[in-house]
C-alpha cells in the first residue's frame, strides 16, 4: 500500500512549450514521472543577476515517487536550457489512495 509520503510533486518552469514537452517526454520515458501537466502562459517575475526580470514560461507539474526525485532532478538539470532551472519539490499532504498508488506503480522499474 502506498502512503502519501512516498509520492511528491515537482515544479519546473520551461522557456517554451517545445522544451517543456521534450523534458516531459524524457521524464516519462525514463519512468521518473507518472504524469506531467504543462501549464502554458505563466508570467514569471524574478531576481536574476542583480535585477528584477520577467518572462513568459510554461509551468511543468510532475508527479513522481520520493525514490525517483534525485534521478528526476539530475535529468532536468542536465537537459534544461536554463543556467539555473527551477526544481522545487512539494510534499503531498494527502490524496486519493488509488491515485497515489497509481503514481507509485507508474514509476516502478
Amino acid at each position: 500500500m502506498t502512503r502519501k509520503q512516498e509520492c511528491a510533486v515537482v515544479m519546473v518552469t520551461a522557456p517554451e512549450i517545445k522544451t517543456a514537452r521534450r523534458l516531459a517526454r524524457q521524464a516519462l520515458e525514463a519512468k521518473l514521472a507518472a504524469c506531467v501537466n504543462l501549464i502554458p502562459g505563466v508570467e514569471s517575475h524574478y531576481w536574476w543577476e542583480g535585477k528584477i526580470d520577467s518572462g513568459r514560461e510554461i509551468l511543468m507539474v510532475l508527479k513522481t515517487s520520493i525514490g525517483k526525485v534525485k534521478a528526476l532532478e539530475k535529468l532536468i538539470l542536465a537537459e534544461h536550457p536554463y543556467e539555473t532551472p527551477e526544481f522545487v519539490l512539494l510534499d503531498i499532504a494527502g490524496g486519493s489512495r488509488r491515485y497515489l498508488d497509481w503514481i507509485a506503480g507508474a514509476v516502478k522499474g
